[in-house]
């Protein structure tokens, strides 16, 4: 453990460096197959959202809201694993598993910025199916390119400004030994375990920022999703009840899955929990629902497979015939 002296306080230390030790307790053997487990789905992730962001660009039958959408969060999503997963591979083969303190403080800060923009993304998404749904004759004038443009920003606005005061607030207390975090990345609740000081008031800190950023937006997809049921049942037809609730529930799934395990780790945050559990949490947000949300949300859609068999074809110098959708160019209009 290193330590640089503290000029303001002969008795305070001040840490350089963390330990992630991340699933250290586990064998050789097993350490070794969860490696290869994780970097298989770190390279299914990266490759299955690539594979949206670029058949949803090249493809201009899909320029429409729900793929613009669709687009961002695959785009958030890259981003979001590769937070914390590189570092949790280096871990399993690493005899090094130090994290600078201000690289420790850079990582959590990323982290929050991208998963409080997520929350507000899905909301938002389910917003937009809602209209798609029930008020499907002013979509396009809804949902239009401006107000498309402006709800995106807004969330990544509002997840950088909540995770920075976040961020500050966790790294403005004292740390002074121990430096090991039980945890496979700068995680609040393992953080606040090694703080030298009482923080009680963080903890309530961040479970009303937990309130605001979860329950809240939850509360908006739990509504949209509501009314569209309420849609789906008006459905004369089976068939199309059908192919409209297995859609819906598919990504209802998804999104309980990011919020309940999001909310029950930030919402009742307390440095007293099993460190074990909050990993396993952690792995559920962070790692298996950017794993899930290429197969929820477009890999089983049938616009986006022929929008990549439409590449796939032009990239050889076939005509392909089945056109993938008939949508509103709505990236051209103004």
């Amino acid at each position: 453990m290193r330590y640089s002296y503290d000029k303001i306080s002969a008795n305070t230390s001040h840490i350089e460096e963390f330990i992630l030790l991340g699933f250290s307790n586990f064998n050789s053997k097993l350490q070794l197959m969860l490696f290869t487990l994780f970097l298989l789905i770190y390279v299914f992730t990266i490759l299955g959202n690539l594979t949206i962001i670029t058949v949803a660009t090249l493809d201009s039958l899909l320029h429409t809201p729900m793929y613009y959408f669709l687009r961002n969060l695959s785009f958030l999503e890259i981003c979001y694993i590769s937070v914390t997963l590189p570092k949790l591979l280096q871990t399993f083969v690493a005899k090094k598993k130090s994290i600078p303190f201000y690289g420790c403080c850079a990582q959590m800060y990323c982290f929050f910025t991208l998963g409080v923009t997520e929350c507000f993304l899905l909301a938002v998404m389910a917003y937009d199916r809602y209209v798609a749904i029930c008020n499907p004759l002013r979509y396009f004038s809804v949902m239009n390119k401006t107000t498309c443009l402006k709800m995106t920003a807004l969330s990544w606005v509002s997840g950088n400004v909540i995770s920075l005061g976040q961020t500050a607030s966790i790294f403005s207390l004292p740390y002074c030994g121990p430096n090991l975090i039980n945890h496979f990345f700068c995680d609040i609740p393992p953080l606040l375990k090694l703080a030298c000081t009482d923080v009680r008031a963080h903890e309530i800190s961040v479970s009303v920022t937990g309130f605001l950023v979860l329950p809240l937006p939850f509360s908006l997809v739990l509504y949209s999703y509501g009314r569209i049921i309420a849609a789906i049942l008006r459905i004369s037809t089976n068939t199309g009840r059908k192919k409209v609730f297995s859609t819906c529930a598919s990504h209802f799934v998804s999104v309980t899955l990011f919020f309940g395990t999001g909310a029950f780790t930030y919402v009742r945050v307390k440095t007293s929990d099993t460190p074990d559990n909050d990993k396993i949490l952690s792995l559920l947000y962070s790692v298996v629902t950017p794993l899930l949300n290429p197969l929820i949300y477009s890999l089983r859609n049938q616009d986006v497979k022929g929008g990549l068999r439409k590449i796939l074809y032009k990239s050889v110098g076939i005509k392909d015939a089945k056109p993938s959708a008939q949508a509103h160019n709505f990236e051209s209009s103004q």
